[in-house]
C-alpha cells in the first residue's frame, strides 16, 4: 500500500485548458488543493471549483468576489460565501478533527478581514479555533485580560498593521508557536504593510513565523499544519 500511495503522488494531474488541478495534492499535503480566486475570471473560478469538488469533499477559494461565489453556488450548489475574508468553502472540514487550539489575535477592528480568513482556513483544515479580537499594543491591559487563553493555545495567529508590535508582545509571552501576520493597515509610513512586515521580521522574540502582507489564508494553514504536527500536546 505504501509503494502504490508513493507512486499516486506522481500521477498526472487534470488538464482543462486553461488551468491544471491537481488532485493528488491532498496526498502529499494532506489538504487539496486551493483556489485564488484573484485575476481569474467567475467563470474560470467555477469551472475549476467544479472539477475539484468531483474529487475532493472540501473546497477552499481564496480572494473571491460575490460575482465569483454566484457562478460556484450554481456548479457547486451548496457552496458558502464569507464576505469579510472573501472566502468560498464547499464542503466540511477536511479530515479529522484536529485536537489543537489555534487562537487568531488581532490587533484592531480594521485587522479583522485578515483575520477572519486565517480562522476559516484553519477551521477547514480542521482545526478547533478561537478568536480575540481589537487587542492591539495601544491598550496592552486589553491583550493581558486574555493571558490564560493565551498560555493555552497550541498555535498563536496574531495579525497586525501599523507598526506590527503584537507578534513580538505575544511571543514573548508564550511557549506556543506564533504566526505573524502583517496587514496593509495604517497611515502613509506604514507603506501598506511594509513597515508592519519589516518589524515582524526583525522581531527579538523566537519562535515567531511571518507570512507575507495580508496573508490570512498563509497564516490559517500554517497554524494548522503545526497543530497537525503537534496533536494538541503541548
Amino acid at each position: 500500500m505504501e509503494e502504490a500511495i508513493e507512486q499516486l503522488r506522481l500521477l498526472p494531474y487534470e488538464d482543462i485548458g486553461f488551468a491544471k488541478i491537481d488532485h493528488h495534492r491532498s496526498i502529499r499535503r494532506g489538504f487539496p488543493e486551493v483556489v485564488l480566486g484573484q485575476g481569474k475570471t467567475v467563470e474560470q473560478v467555477a469551472r475549476i471549483v467544479e472539477r475539484l469538488a468531483a474529487a475532493a469533499d472540501t473546497v477552499l477559494v481564496t480572494k473571491a468576489s460575490p460575482e465569483a461565489f454566484v457562478a460556484v453556488e450554481k456548479a457547486v450548489p451548496g457552496a458558502c460565501y464569507h464576505p469579510l475574508p472573501r472566502l468560498i468553502v464547499v464542503g466540511g472540514p477536511a479530515g479529522a478533527p484536529v485536537d489543537c487550539l489555534v487562537l487568531v489575535v488581532a490587533a484592531g477592528t480594521a485587522d479583522v478581514p485578515v483575520a477572519e480568513e486565517a480562522v476559516i482556513t484553519a477551521e477547514t483544515m480542521g482545526s478547533r479555533v478561537e478568536r480575540i479580537y481589537d487587542v492591539g499594543v495601544a491598550g496592552l491591559h486589553r491583550l493581558m485580560a486574555y493571558k490564560e487563553r493565551l498560555f493555552e493555545a497550541d498555535v498563536i495567529v496574531a495579525v497586525a498593521g501599523m507598526e506590527g508590535a503584537l507578534p513580538s508582545i505575544v511571543a514573548g509571552m508564550v511557549d506556543s508557536v506564533v504566526v505573524a501576520v502583517p496587514t496593509s493597515v495604517g497611515y502613509g509610513a506604514s507603506f501598506q504593510g511594509l513597515a508592519a512586515l519589516l518589524g515582524m521580521l526583525n522581531t527579538c522574540a523566537p519562535g515567531v513565523a511571518v507570512v507575507n502582507i495580508d496573508n490570512g489564508f498563509g497564516a490559517g494553514y500554517l497554524a494548522s499544519m503545526i497543530g497537525r504536527r503537534r496533536g494538541g500536546k503541548r
